[in-house]
Formats: C-alpha cells, sequence, structure tokens
C-alpha cells in the first residue's frame, strides 16, 4: 500500500495452512490444501476487500511458509508489515473435517516466529496514523512478550485517541479459560468496541449469561460490545440502549473465519458512516459468506458480491 495512512491497524500470528479436500479424517486423507490463516490477517483482507485501507503487522520464519503469508496477504491489497525471525519457524494449522457438519483444527505454534512479536516491533506513527487498531484474545495468549505488544499497542492507540476493537476470540489450546479470562477481560476492559460469541463473554465474566456480561462490560469500560450469535444474527449492546439482527440463512461448507468475517463486515460498516441496522446486516451477511467456501479467508466479501447476496443472487462470490 502507498499514499495515505491506512484506516485500520492489526496485528498478530498468521500460519501456514493445510487442509483435507474431502470429508474424513486426517488419517486417511489422500489430498491435502495449502493456504494461509490468522484471525488478523482474515480481518485485515476482510476490510481491504470492502474498500477499507489496511496493514497487518507479525513476525513469520526465515522460511517458505513466512514467504507465503506475506504474499498472500500483501496480494489482497493489505499494507504487510512482516518481521523476519531467523530464529524461529513460521506456525502452521491443520484443518480437518471428520464429518460434514464438523471442522477440526490442529495448531504447531510452540515458539513460533509469530508467538515472538515484541513491543519493539511496532512502527513510530503506526498506530497513531490510523482510524481503529484491531487485536483480537489470540494474540496475548501466545507469549508474555505478544501480550506486551498489545498493551503497548494500546496504550498508544489510546494516547493518540486511536478506536480500540477487541474480538475475544478464545482459543482453549493456548490457555484455560481460569488463565485466559483475567488476561482477556483486562484487555477488553480497555477497548473501544468488544466482539465475542455467547461462550466468549461468558470466559470474561463466568457469573453472568453471556447477554449479562456484554452488557456488564459495556457499563465497566463503556465499550459497544457485540455479541455474535452465528446464523441467530448478532445483538449490539451501547450506551443507547440494545438492537439487534438476524442472520442468513446458508448451507456452510466451512465456518473457520466467519467470525473474523463478521468482524471486518462490521468495522466497515462503522468507518463508512452506516447506521447500526446497516452495519449489523452488513457484518452477518459476510459472516455467511465466509462459510459458503473451503478456507479461512478466501471467501470474505468485496462490496460488489455483498450487494450479490443481499440481492438473492444464488452465487454471490465470484473469483
Amino acid at each position: 500500500m502507498t499514499g495515505s495512512a491506512p484506516s485500520v491497524v492489526t496485528l498478530g500470528e498468521t500460519m501456514a495452512l493445510v487442509r483435507t479436500t474431502e470429508i474424513g479424517s486426517l488419517r486417511h486423507a489422500d489430498s491435502l490444501a495449502f493456504g494461509i490463516g490468522g484471525a488478523e490477517s482474515n480481518v485485515a483482507i476482510g476490510l481491504a476487500r470492502l474498500g477499507v485501507g489496511t496493514s497487518w503487522l507479525g513476525r513469520v520464519g526465515d522460511d517458505s511458509l513466512g514467504e507465503r503469508v506475506v504474499r498472500e496477504i500483501r496480494g489482497d491489497g493489505v499494507d504487510v508489515r512482516a518481521i523476519v525471525d531467523v530464529d524461529a519457524a513460521t506456525g502452521l494449522m491443520v484443518k480437518e473435517r471428520p464429518s460434514a457438519a464438523s471442522t477440526a483444527v490442529h495448531y504447531y505454534r510452540g515458539g513460533s516466529a509469530g508467538s515472538r512479536l515484541r513491543p519493539e516491533d511496532l512502527s513510530d506513527g503506526w498506530v497513531e496514523g490510523a482510524s481503529l487498531l484491531h487485536v483480537t484474545g489470540i494474540t496475548p495468549l501466545l507469549s508474555e512478550s505478544a501480550r506486551m505488544t498489545v498493551h503497548a499497542a494500546i496504550d498508544r492507540a489510546r494516547a493518540a485517541g486511536t478506536t480500540v476493537s477487541f474480538d475475544i476470540n478464545y482459543r482453549s489450546a493456548l490457555a484455560s479459560p481460569a488463565t485466559a479470562g483475567p488476561v482477556l477481560r483486562e484487555i477488553a476492559e480497555r477497548a473501544d468496541l468488544v466482539f465475542g460469541g455467547d461462550e466468549e463473554f461468558g470466559i470474561l465474566y463466568p457469573d453472568f449469561s453471556s447477554a449479562d456480561a456484554a452488557a456488564q462490560l459495556r457499563d465497566a469500560g463503556g465499550a459497544t460490545t457485540i455479541l455474535k450469535q452465528g446464523p441467530e444474527g448478532a445483538t449490539v449492546f451501547t450506551a443507547d440502549g440494545v438492537s439487534s439482527a438476524a442472520g442468513f440463512a446458508i448451507v456452510p461448507v466451512d465456518t473457520v473465519g466467519a467470525g473474523d468475517a463478521f468482524v471486518a463486515g462490521y468495522l466497515s460498516g462503522t468507518l463508512s458512516g452506516l447506521d447500526l441496522q446497516a452495519t449489523l446486516r452488513r457484518a452477518n451477511a459476510c459472516g455467511a459468506m465466509a462459510c459458503l467456501v473451503p478456507g479461512d479467508w478466501e471467501a470474505a466479501p468485496t462490496l460488489r458480491d455483498l450487494e450479490r447476496f443481499l440481492a438473492g443472487d444464488s452465487d454471490p462470490v465470484r473469483r
């Protein structure tokens, strides 16, 4: 990306991705497809396709997988700030579909380059020049230095008046709910926008229902909280009250990455000045469309794709 500063900046780990091409266990897979995936880069790509200038920062290994990560993200128009770590490898995730209705994800990321993010990796002026900083609950659970980097970015955003967006995005493989809860709640209470599913808000406030937890977070720090409810739609808690919007009926192919697409849709709507109901409709549509194609980000729509989908086109995603 050249020219003006990006509207949104985000940071985190993006890994190489291997997935089975048919339904069944990895034990019996005959062929595999190769790609990349990472929550923050998924959001960055989704935003770029919706016309929002976006920058992603992360560490990759000095290897072919790292080169692929950089190439794929940059190929969708995202400004990539990749730090090449010569002492660690690019992480890997493997996806399988044990049945038509399920997806299993296995991570090989211990000690990976992406987990070695540190505050010094944040470029001068990078956060301060953006309208919005987006972070997730994955990065602070990767390592102590990664957690410090997230907080350093938030410190700089708050000092500069940059909006902070946080997707809880809890991963049980990284920490237990008891360990993750206080870490993620601290970040959530410093954010302006907080996204999460039913179980994720419950991790922040275990004694509350998901809706009550979202309302509690809104009341604690003044954040707008967005409860992602999958095919049921979404509910938003703001200082003015509670608003909901229905989801879309689809036949999902791969649900991994749907939450990231929802976030990209919501943030793009907000940054574009759409009202809350229009923003929720866009977010729900983006989340649904992400489920129509295998992969974490491949079906993230453009604005034209969105128009077709919302108009009822039977084939809204054309690449």
